[in-house]
This record gives C-alpha cells, structure tokens and sequence, in this order.
C-alpha cells in the first residue's frame, strides 16, 4: 500500500514517463546477476528534490529495498542528467538462484521461479505487477523492459523478442493491465565436461610418480 501511495503522488506531481529496465543473467546452476535502471523525467527543480525525497532515487532507501540474504549489492547509483531533465537510479547485483530474490523486498510478489520439469527441461517465469496510477498520469507514459538470458536452448516463450537464448519483454501499463506473467521453456546447456587431456596429463604424473618410486627403491 505505501508503495502504491507513493506512485500515486509520484502521478500528481510529474508529467514526464517512467522507465524501467531490468536485464538478469542466469547460469546453469541457477545463480546470476542483475542490473536494473529505472528513471523519469521532472517538470521542475522542485519535483526532483520531492521525488529523492521518497526515496526512488535515493541510494540508502534503494540499497534497503533490494538486500536480502540471498543476494549480493554490487553496485548502487543515482544522478539527474540537467540535459534532459531526468532522475536516474541504476541498481546491479549478484544472487544464489532466482526463487531467492522472492526474499527481497522489491520483488516480494515478482514470484520469480525456475521450475525443473525434467532432467531436460525447465520453466522459468516471473510476474509483473499492476502499478497503479492517478490524477490524469497517462499510464501509456509507463515503459517497462525486461531482459533474461537463459542458460539454455528455448524451447517456448511468451516475449516480445527473442535472440537465441536472449528474450525481451516490452510492456507499457496498459498491456500490463491487472499483471502479466512473462514465461519461457526451456532445456539447460549441459554443464561443461573435463576435457580429457586432464585426465592424460593426471595419469601421466601418476605414472612418473610411480615411476621414479620403483627406481628409488631397486636402487
């Protein structure tokens, strides 16, 4: 509820839009990284310092709201850009898996899952949550983008673009609408195989090993 008082004064006082980007990497064994830039435009001096003062964009309300004991802050910056009017907030850090991050308290209700449905295939999903919005803020002005790459061969999605193993999700409110859950398939990159010239080199010096003891001792 705070959080949606927030956005709602956030509504009445600013006239620009609001963007959020959100790229996550995840590994084969289900850890990862995270960067999240969000920013917005001000229509006055005074709007900025009213909007750092909620703190959006203000790195110790920030820090607070993305730690948890799952993942690691690696990286928290604010800064206004006077050449175009806006306020910024970039956001990076590491984590142990993707279900942890449900601990933390900006993704509380993100139900962030990687769901193993076999030993070849696996479902990732999170849900986006409707924001609420007011006082004639066009919900239009809202974009969100949401980047993954999976660690494996995709299978299904449901993204507006896909590269590969690299899927975007780009959403205004308005497709959001009452949340929106973005979900791909699929089947993990096998984990990389000792190459076997490790395993010569190791029965190599075994065998020298071996070797020079049988000399030692003859002699």
């Amino acid at each position: 509820m705070k959080k949606i008082i927030l956005l709602l004064f956030l509504s009445a006082i600013m006239t620009g839009c609001l963007n959020y980007t959100q790229v996550t990497t995840i590994k084969t064994d289900g850890s990862g990284k995270m960067f999240i830039h969000y920013w917005m435009k001000w229509t006055s001096q005074r709007d900025s310092i009213i909007v750092e003062q909620l703190g959006l964009f203000n790195p110790d309300s920030v820090r607070k709201e993305f730690t948890s004991e799952f993942n690691k802050l690696t990286s928290v910056v604010t800064y206004r850009n006077y050449n175009d009017s806006t306020i910024h907030t970039q956001v990076e850090f590491e984590f142990t898996n993707l279900d942890s991050l449900n601990a933390t308290p900006i993704f509380r209700d993100s139900k962030l899952s990687i769901k193993e449905i076999d030993d070849n295939t696996k479902v990732f999903s999170q849900f986006i949550k409707p924001v609420a919005t007011g006082f004639g803020f066009e919900s239009g002005n809202f974009s969100l983008t949401f980047i993954y790459y999976l660690p494996g061969e995709i299978l299904s999605h449901n993204a507006t673009e896909i590269t590969r193993n690299k899927l975007t999700w780009k959403y205004s409110l308005d497709e959001i609408g009452t949340g929106k859950y973005i979900t791909a398939t699929y089947r993990p990159f096998k984990l990389k195989e000792t190459p076997r010239w490790i395993y010569y080199a190791a029965l190599f010096v075994l065998l020298t090993v071996i070797v020079f003891l049988f000399t030692k001792r003859v002699r």
